[in-house]
């Protein structure tokens, strides 16, 4: 039996839903370079760093800009979305995560976020979560995106843990490669057809425990 010392959690989708900010975000600067930008077509962005939502987001619209132009955009969608994440509470954290979060607290194992968001700081100080995770990587400190692990082998080594001592918690298909790549047990948060490659699935924290890290 592995003894499990760390786990790193994803944010977007698994500790708060803040993709539906993301998309209202999205579809108004789609509306302002005059194309309509969908839910189906949201799903595509998830997991996925900023600049590449924008590259994506271009080729739904069949629009080119160059890269100043995309720059300014990825800049205004940011601004809108924090906009919007600056109103957030911690009524909005999703259901069983803090009681989670507080039984690894009690035993003793460790906390690490490993989000693509650059604005994961300010998401966790909204909702009140800042003081559960003992490290935060973050879009700030990684260079490569999922599903390069390096967002959770960098939240590994800051905890001082080996990858074998790890379990990721993910949402996205990019998140489960990257926690596979980096030799990690994943455990998917959602639906079980879409994460089929993670470890097992979960709906949601109010299905899980402790007894369910030991494997």
């Amino acid at each position: 039996m592995v003894q499990i010392k760390a786990c790193l959690f994803d944010l977007d989708g698994v500790i708060v839903d803040t993709a539906k900010y993301h998309y209202i975000a999205w579809k108004e600067l789609a509306q302002e370079l005059g194309f309509d930008f969908t839910e189906e077509d949201n799903e595509r962005l998830k997991g996925v760093s900023r600049m590449r939502s924008l590259d994506i987001l271009l080729e739904i619209g069949n629009k080119s800009l160059s890269e100043q132009e995309k720059l300014h955009y990825a800049d205004k969608k940011n601004v809108n979305y924090v906009s919007y994440i600056q109103k957030m509470e911690e009524d909005e954290i999703l259901p069983g995560v803090k009681e989670f979060l507080t039984s690894l607290r009690a035993n003793g194992i460790k906390i690490a976020l490993g989000s693509a968001s650059k604005n994961a700081p300010l998401i966790l100080n909204q909702i009140g979560l800042t003081s559960y995770f003992d490290e935060i990587v973050d879009g700030n400190s990684v260079s490569k995106a999922k599903p390069d692990p390096e967002v959770f082998t960098k939240g590994a080594n800051l905890l001082n843990v080996t990858a074998e001592e790890c379990v990721v918690f993910e949402d996205a298909v990019a998140g489960i490669e990257a926690a596979k790549a980096g030799g990690m047990y994943c455990i998917g948060v959602g639906e079980e057809e879409t994460l089929s490659e993670a470890d097992f699935v979960i709906k949601g924290f109010d299905e899980m425990s402790l007894d369910r890290l030991k494997f």
